[in-house]
């Protein structure tokens, strides 16, 4: 495989005959699979048979030994005088170019090895002090990792808030330090101080049932209420919608696939999730059909594959879509080859909503498929069919829809009460 890259054979003999041979072609394979290019790979390699020298000469027999090297070899190259003289490329971005690819390797030939990451590994707070509250989490209150997340995002800034008032131990707390936590991190909006109020009274409950602390502070937390119905969804226009739509430069691969993904959430006011999830073996070409599997109430929905749909996402997969065994629909156009995430879906929805200069609070997917239903509302529809139209799981989701219905708001102002009632 190396030979379609590395155009003299004295190259490939040379990596080949390096004790990390195998591992710098198992690691060139598994980039070249995932998109990178060819000229990333002659990048690559060069540092990775200087990694190996280097280890070798300090000792290093086994692939094992190799992590605790990765530090001193990534100092020892900044540290090189034609890097010092090397101009624009700040320290940070060169130490992740030397370091990066040698990571890589290592974790494809050391089991176990993470090294960093831009993926983030869950940091559990009080892991000292309460060591066993994410695992009562995860197991007896069965969370899903999701949520666990959240938990974790909360009790972050507890943490932080104690540590910064020098409380140190947990037997201290009381309701004016609990208190004092919830003004000093005030400026959420309500459903996320509703749910930060639920995670502190579930983590101080905990803290009382293991003995911990003497008293059972979590009904000192009092959260705020938070009312059904108390907001407006938050749609655009179709005009804007249009404005929205121009500003994607369909030329370019982005453009075309990005395109495809924003009449998706608009035309059939689908999630960011169910863009992403979407498969090849989902749209059926014959009978004009379009079918979304993985809905939030855990059925599946079929739609009529509109005209523009369906050419938008034919143009992505005719000249966009990477060659992948994958059936996913959408990708990252940036190696590695990987399927779109939902945050990027709403990423992006979200950064042509700014390009287009329209001015909505949150923008994102659910910006879109609000104006779907806005749009079926302002079209006559009963709740009931547009509840089944987007996949609400319950009556209730769509109700706050009535609210826009202008029409028939003035309907009920004007009309006779009894025909109302």
């Amino acid at each position: 495989m190396l030979e379609r890259y590395f155009a003299r054979p004295q190259t490939v003999d040379r990596i080949r005959a390096s004790w990390l041979g195998p591992a710098i072609e198992q690691c060139a394979i598994w980039l070249i699979e995932r998109g990178h290019a060819a000229r990333n790979l002659a990048r690559y390699v060069p540092i990775q048979m200087h990694f190996g020298a280097f280890a070798q000469a300090r000792g290093a027999t086994r692939y094992e030994d190799l992590p605790a090297y990765v530090d001193s070899f990534v100092s020892d190259r900044i540290a090189r005088p034609d890097h010092r003289r090397a101009p624009g490329a700040p320290r940070p971005r060169l130490t992740q170019e030397i370091r990066w690819p040698i990571e890589q390797m290592l974790r494809l030939v050391v089991p176990g090895f993470v090294g960093h990451t831009r993926h983030r590994v869950l940091h559990e707070p009080f892991a000292e002090s309460v060591p066993g509250f994410f695992a009562y989490l995860r197991g007896e209150r069965g969370l899903r990792e999701e949520t666990v997340v959240q938990y974790a995002h909360h009790l972050c800034q507890l943490e932080a808030y104690l540590r910064g008032i020098g409380l140190e131990d947990l037997r201290a707390l009381s309701p004016v330090i609990v208190s004092g936590f919830f003004t000093d991190r005030s400026g959420l909006h309500r459903t996320r101080v509703r749910d930060r109020c639920g995670i502190v009274r579930v983590f101080l409950r905990y803290l009382h049932r293991q003995g911990l602390v003497a008293r059972d502070l979590s009904g000192t937390v009092e959260a705020p209420s938070v009312y059904r119905l108390a907001t407006i969804p938050r749609s655009i226009t179709w005009d804007e919608v249009r404005r929205m739509l121009d500003t994607v430069d369909r030329r370019t691969v982005v453009g075309r696939r990005d395109y495809a993904m924003l009449l998706l959430l608009v035309t059939y006011g689908l999630r960011a999730r169910e863009v992403a999830a979407l498969t090849l073996d989902d749209v059926d070409w014959r009978h004009d059909r379009l079918r979304v599997p993985e809905r939030k109430a855990g059925h599946s929905t079929a739609y009529p594959l509109s005209p523009l749909v369906g050419q938008a996402i034919l143009a992505y997969l005719k000249t966009g879509r990477p060659t992948t065994s994958s059936r996913r629909i959408f990708f990252r156009t940036l190696a590695p080859c990987e399927p779109i995430t939902h945050s990027a879906v709403s990423c992006r929805a979200a950064h042509y909503l700014r390009q287009a200069e329209i001015v909505v609070p949150r923008p994102g997917s659910h910006t879109l498929r609000h104006t779907c239903v806005q749009r079926l509302v302002d079209a006559g529809w009963p709740l009931k069919p547009i509840g089944d139209y987007v996949g609400h799981r319950s009556p209730s989701s769509t109700e706050i829809y009535s609210k826009v219905a202008v029409e028939a708001l003035r309907d009920v102002a004007y009309g006779d009460k009894e025909e109302v009632i």
